[in-house]
């Protein structure tokens, strides 16, 4: 039981302690979300850096990584998998965006319910 400012007792009951335990995972995961965008946002930097740095080559064959080995490849080749690669990430990143935007939604809907119950007894902010 908690006590809330004026003396009165807050019982905490199980579907409480779901709903704080939840915001919590959605809480955690809201960071990993915004992690992750981040570093989509930085690889299609990269692409977008590699593609034009292809540009503004001569050459016919460029060399392409792969893992840790440079392989000479045409420069055609490595354009259209740059493109792949960006619209892959494109996608991803679109994708981690509606989630981001699914979890902030969840997360506002439990923050209504539970300050709903527990006033300033309960502090789900990241101050």
């Amino acid at each position: 039981m908690q006590k809330q400012g004026g003396g009165s007792e807050i019982e905490v009951t199980w579907e409480d302690q779901q709903n704080i335990n939840k915001f919590g995972r959605l809480n955690n995961r809201f960071h990993e979300i915004e992690d992750e965008i981040r570093l989509a946002k930085e690889a299609n930097e990269n692409l977008e850096d590699a593609s034009n740095e292809l540009i503004l080559t001569d050459e016919e064959m460029v060399r392409l990584q792969v893992g840790e080995v440079f392989v000479h490849t045409p420069r055609e080749d490595v354009e259209n998998k740059i493109e792949q690669m960006k619209e892959v990430t494109m996608k991803n990143l679109e994708k981690l965006e509606e989630e981001k935007d699914s979890v902030v939604a969840q997360m506002a809907e439990l923050k209504k319910i539970l300050y709903g119950k527990f006033n300033d007894s309960i502090n789900l902010e990241e101050d």
